[in-house]
């Protein structure tokens, strides 16, 4: 069976803990290669999860032909320029979310990735290819929770290290972009739609300037979506998907355990119903539907344009926080 080459650009953590060992695990993706500053750390990756070949620059592993895609999981600033360099040596991308600060960063990418029509560009936000999201669609879509009207969404987490890049504002840390962008891009999911206006209130670490609370309101044509989003509070994520018939609640909707089932509550007039997924690993799928796309040569399931609209929202809230104000979304 055909694979793709991938090469991987960072040591960062969470890859080696999480996106990495389950990309290896994939059915049409090989893990060739992985890329550091330092050859060192670069080569102790390769060793720790048996990658042939360690790189001591990005632009070494760039140049090596026999990469054919590359995850690309570094600090937010940077995604947008690896992810277009990337592209001019021939590569195709898998980025990190958020894709960019802002949406003409993410623009940016889009319309580079325009001169490149043979080469695939997504976003990987790993929790749209876990099967219980295409369940919830369903459900929604077949009126199991009658007319949808309302989103609540939560995704928060502890972490007050000033050396982490999450708590550093020049390179886009704080919640909103790093968590927030999840309840977002839900939000627009399930109501199958974009936002008119939004509005938010943060507040800010007073060491780090970075949003560690942010609460936010989306309107929809059909309804309101509201999020809550931290990155100095207790862990926990949620989302109630409710209509006027009933709801749907997820309890692990963006990190659902690779080791277990996921499960997804409906509850209307007939009654109270847990529905149990099989046992999956969603970092493996979103990389196996990927490569799959560059083998088929068939449009990734997310496009850049997608990556873009969530962009377009962010940039609402943040402007909607500093005026105190509705912002439009434009």
């Amino acid at each position: 069976m055909k694979k793709v080459n991938w090469g991987v650009i960072s040591t960062a953590s969470i890859g080696l803990t999480e996106v990495l060992p389950a990309m290896q695990k994939g059915q049409f993706t090989r893990l060739i290669g992985i890329a550091s500053r330092s050859l060192e750390k670069a080569q102790h990756a390769a060793d720790q999860l048996g990658i042939p070949k360690a790189y001591g620059s990005y632009e070494e592993l760039l140049a090596d032909p026999e990469i054919e895609a590359v995850y690309i999981p570094l600090p937010n600033h940077l995604h947008v320029p690896w992810s277009i360099k990337a592209l001019e040596s021939g590569k195709h991308v898998l980025c990190e979310k958020p894709l960019g600060l802002d949406a003409a960063d993410a623009r940016r990418l889009l319309e580079a990735s325009r001169h490149f029509p043979g080469l695939k560009v997504m976003e990987a936000f790993m929790y749209r290819h876990h099967p219980q999201w295409p369940l919830v669609m369903k459900l929604v879509r077949e009126g199991e929770i009658g007319e949808l009207r309302s989103i609540h969404a939560f995704f928060n987490y502890y972490l007050v290290d000033p050396a982490n890049v999450r708590n550093q504002a020049d390179i886009g840390g704080g919640g909103l972009l790093d968590v927030g962008c999840y309840a977002v891009s839900v939000s627009r999911l399930v109501f199958a739609a974009e936002p008119s206006r939004a509005l938010a209130a943060m507040e800010l670490d007073p060491q780090f300037k970075t949003d560690r609370l942010t609460a936010g309101i989306l309107e929809f044509e059909r309804g309101l979506a509201t999020f809550t989003c931290s990155t100095q509070l207790a862990d926990f994520q949620r989302v109630n998907i409710l209509g006027s018939q009933g709801q749907v609640e997820l309890d692990l909707p963006f990190n659902p355990l690779p080791d277990r089932p996921a499960y997804v509550r409906l509850q209307n007039l007939k009654g109270t119903r847990v529905l149990e997924l099989e046992i999956c690993d969603q970092y493996t799928l979103q990389g196996d539907v990927f490569s799959k796309a560059i083998l088929d040569d068939t449009p990734v399931p997310t496009p850049l344009e997608d990556a873009l609209a969530n962009m377009a929202v962010i940039d609402a809230l943040f402007s909607s926080a500093r005026s105190g104000s509705w912002a439009a979304v434009s």
